[in-house]
């Protein structure tokens, strides 16, 4: 009876520890596999885009799609759900874009949370709104918003090791939530 107990209370104990594990791998996919809900919302909202690329991410809570493209000198990410429906659109910004007081929270935030960081990557996130056209609209236009989300991708160190961890902060520099990455996969490259 002892040993079902411990089973058990490891299992739980290990569920918990890898709900927030973000296992996921990203691989590009050709527009004809992208889903076509999709496709045509952004044919229809998105012109002078360069290089336009289509990606499938599996995840180990859900599968999405998206599209990563270059407009006006930013690079874009339109997030879509398994079923096509928008879930964000994050533009790739530097430190300086972000405002000065929600930059100083995330820092402190940061600091206090990690031995060591270096920050990899800051996404402006746009939720989606009703209606979508209203999301596109506040993106393509860059606008701060109060519902305005910052995605950070960083490499910190917490004990030992430097791990790589994405955090989300509201435009306030709140934080949201935090999900430990794994590495990139690498299958593609041969030795």
């Amino acid at each position: 009876m002892k040993y079902k107990i411990l089973i058990l209370i490891l299992l739980c104990s290990y569920s918990t520890l890898m709900a927030q594990v973000k296992h996921e791998r990203e691989f590009r996919i050709k527009k004809k596999d992208f889903p076509t809900e999709s496709y045509d919302l952004i044919k229809s909202k998105v012109s002078d885009a360069k290089k336009l690329k289509f990606y499938k991410e599996i995840d180990s809570l859900k599968i999405s799609y998206e599209a990563k493209f270059k407009k006006d000198k930013l690079w874009y990410s339109i997030e879509f759900n398994e079923e096509g429906t928008l879930e964000d659109i994050e533009i790739t910004i530097k430190e300086i874009d972000v405002p000065n007081e929600t930059y100083e929270r995330i820092q402190n935030y940061l600091g206090t949370n990690f031995t060591s960081f270096k920050i990899k990557k800051i996404q402006q996130q746009y939720v989606t709104e009703d209606p979508v056209e209203k999301t596109f609209k506040n993106a393509f236009q860059n606008l701060m918003l109060p519902s305005v989300n910052y995605e950070l991708i960083i490499d910190a160190k917490k004990e030992k090791n430097y791990d790589q961890f994405e955090i989300l902060f509201n435009s306030e520099g709140n934080y949201l939530s935090i999900r430990k990455s794994l590495p990139p996969n690498y299958d593609h490259v041969l030795y």
